[in-house]
């Protein structure tokens, strides 16, 4: 069954209120989880910014990264010694969580300790991998392909929909331009609010990635991070997806794509100067 919603549905993650036509919500953490202590240490920086900027939040950290360049990239803690950690994270600092998923198994593991099941953005059309988290009844946050046309994410909003679940995101990390190169094409978000009718996210740290831009590793622009995550929300979006660390340089994975910790308090701040005004002329 195909459910028709309007562009401005409201999802919820926690307490944390997710719509095109709010507040944006930040989504960060680190690429994987490195430790519990590391974990902990980067739920509880980014809680205190956000609450002071009063900006919803929810953490994102990856248990496994099963799509590394090389054979030899680090993957992660893994899921069975990764849920402890999210839970922690839940309990300490009330922030919702959220994790990307790979299988169907993992899917089923991991909605029973997350809020939001993250599914990537190579593997956004694995029919049964959606179906599978949208009957756990979690959010969903679905990735768009780098290969894909923001108009085709309709169809991939309706696997999910369909299958009974209507708590879903759908992200743009960039799309595929030539070798080793993603662009965000600004059109897309509205394309996608108004054919999906799901809040839509700005992810604004894997589209500044270089796939395999460094031979075994994947590189990126670091410094184009602010760029593209103002020019998002001047378009209007609902959140903004942001990987940070406090050492990027030294980070086992993304880190040249990553936001140093000690510098996400100013560009908030600037995103939420834009959201203000690109909110306000969304209401006249």
């Amino acid at each position: 069954m195909i459910v028709n919603i309007g562009r401005n549905h409201l999802v919820k993650a926690g307490k944390v209120n997710i719509a095109n036509n709010l507040p944006f919500v930040l989504i960060s953490g680190p690429c994987q989880v490195e430790s519990r202590d590391h974990a902990m240490m980067t739920a509880e920086y980014l809680v205190k910014v956000t609450d002071k900027l009063k900006i919803p939040f929810i953490y994102k950290s990856s248990f496994d990264k099963a799509n590394r360049t090389s054979l030899s990239g680090k993957r992660g803690m893994g899921l069975e010694n990764t849920l402890p950690i999210f839970e922690e994270v839940k309990k300490a600092f009330g922030c919702p969580v959220l994790t990307d998923i790979h299988n169907e198994e993992q899917a089923k593991i991991a909605g029973e300790v997350v809020d939001v099941l993250q599914i990537p953005a190579f593997l956004c059309r694995q029919t049964d991998l959606l179906i599978t988290a949208a009957k756990t009844g979690k959010v969903v946050n679905v990735k768009k392909g780098q290969f894909l046309a923001p108009w085709d994410m309709k169809n991939v909003v309706d696997k999910i929909t369909g299958s009974g679940n209507t708590n879903v995101l759908v992200t743009d990390r960039g799309t595929s331009f030539g070798y080793n190169t993603l662009v965000t094409d600004f059109r897309g978000f509205p394309t996608m609010a108004e054919q999906t009718g799901m809040p839509v996210i700005m992810d604004a740290t894997h589209s500044v990635q270089q796939p395999g831009g460094q031979g075994g590793s994947s590189g990126g622009q670091r410094q184009f991070v602010e760029t593209l995550s103002r020019a998002a929300i001047a378009v209007g979006v609902a959140g903004v997806f942001m990987e940070s660390h406090q050492d990027p340089d030294n980070a086992p994975s993304d880190g040249p794509c990553m936001v140093k910790l000690s510098n996400i308090e100013e560009l908030l701040k600037t995103l939420q100067e834009f959201d203000i005004l690109s909110k306000s002329k969304l209401k006249n």
